[in-house]
């Protein structure tokens, strides 16, 4: 069927009023109306071809909250009326180990992405959550809590589990010293996770005017990190550190900061290679890790974590008309601390 988006349609272009087609219910699909449509910085990265690849016309939007309108012959999962979440990814391969085992993130065959992804064998590439209207396998969908405040779910889907999963992974909870660096749609879901969790939290940010934005978020510490009395208290502290910064800046500073046998873990991608000293690795056995989004499985497990201890992101809720307002905000900082698009406003 055909459906109302917003899409670009050349590299750096504003986004406009488009139809675009979905494809027909397949037996293991779910139609879904779209309610709230989370906005992304790597949607603009992918908007303006900053990572190369993009296919225009690209409609973007990964973190996808809707209701059930159609279900396919043989889905299981879902009834008409439920509330579901579609995150980054819409398919992957299903055969290899990191999918069976529900980290299909990890996937070591073909990962099709929500959007900007041409599946081979189908003449439709995928389109994200800026529209009216989405179908998708319900494996890759989540359920939501109804009783949610279902305008704060939709960025959970990508700020939400990028954040939890590393923090599940490298045990973080009572009696962990827990930093989180840069503090902007990632960095304050990871706080908020960390103090859920037991942590002690304490923010690194380079802006003294996010200092009490952090306390309130339920952080413990606030540290700029340009004054350099208070930097040095941090040294060979932290258990782990959360790094959200996609702009480039010094991992060597931050590894000092670093207990032995501690790790940091990138989550930003900055646009230009960072540069790296073995020695802040191999003096006290530092780890320098990585971490992508989530699988289905994980993400269902934080979405009922959230619905059970109310957390959600600080979002501010827009028209789909005033995206290219939202962008322009995003490019220089002016957001606390994510946008969601509500598809039912005009």
């Amino acid at each position: 069927m055909q459906t109302h988006a917003f899409a670009a349609f050349a590299a750096g272009s504003k986004l406009g009023p488009h139809t675009i087609e979905r494809r027909a219910i397949g037996a293991h699909d779910v139609g879904m109306d779209i309610l709230y449509c989370g906005v992304c910085h790597s949607d603009i990265h992918q908007v303006n071809n900053d990572w190369g690849g993009s296919t225009f016309p690209i409609v973007p939007g990964h973190e996808v909250l809707g209701r059930v309108t159609e279900i396919g012959s043989h889905v299981t999962k879902y009834k008409i009326g439920d509330i579901i979440g579609v995150g980054c990814f819409v398919d992957s391969c299903r055969t290899c180990n990191p999918c069976k085992e529900g980290e299909e993130n990890f996937c070591e065959g073909a990962v099709t992405w929500t959007y900007n992804t041409v599946v081979p064998g189908q003449s439709l590439p995928t389109y994200g959550g800026y529209s009216k209207y989405m179908v998708v396998d319900e494996q890759y969908a989540l359920r939501v809590d109804p009783s949610m405040d279902l305008s704060r779910v939709a960025p959970l889907l990508c700020a939400g589990i990028t954040t939890y999963s590393p923090l599940r992974h490298w045990n973080i909870g009572k009696g962990s010293k827990l930093a989180v660096l840069g503090l902007g749609g990632l960095g304050h879901m990871a706080v908020k996770f960390g103090v859920a969790f037991g942590a002690e939290v304490t923010v690194l940010s380079s802006s003294e005017n996010k200092r009490a934005d952090a306390l309130a978020l339920g952080a413990h510490k606030f540290v700029n990190y340009k004054n350099a009395d208070e930097a040095s208290t941090c040294n060979n502290s932290f258990d782990l550190i959360i790094d959200s910064v996609s702009a480039p800046h010094d991992l060597n500073f931050f590894m000092l900061m670093l207990k032995r046998d501690s790790t940091m873990v990138l989550l930003g991608l900055p646009s230009v290679p960072t540069e790296f000293s073995h020695r802040s690795v191999i003096s006290k056995r530092r780890n320098l890790s990585g971490s992508s989004i989530g699988g289905t499985k994980e993400t269902q497990e934080m979405l009922d974590f959230c619905a059970a201890n109310s957390i959600y992101c600080d979002v501010e809720v827009i028209p789909l008309s005033e995206i290219n307002t939202a962008y322009e905000r995003m490019n220089r900082n002016d957001i606390k601390y994510r946008f969601v698009i509500d598809l039912n406003a005009e």
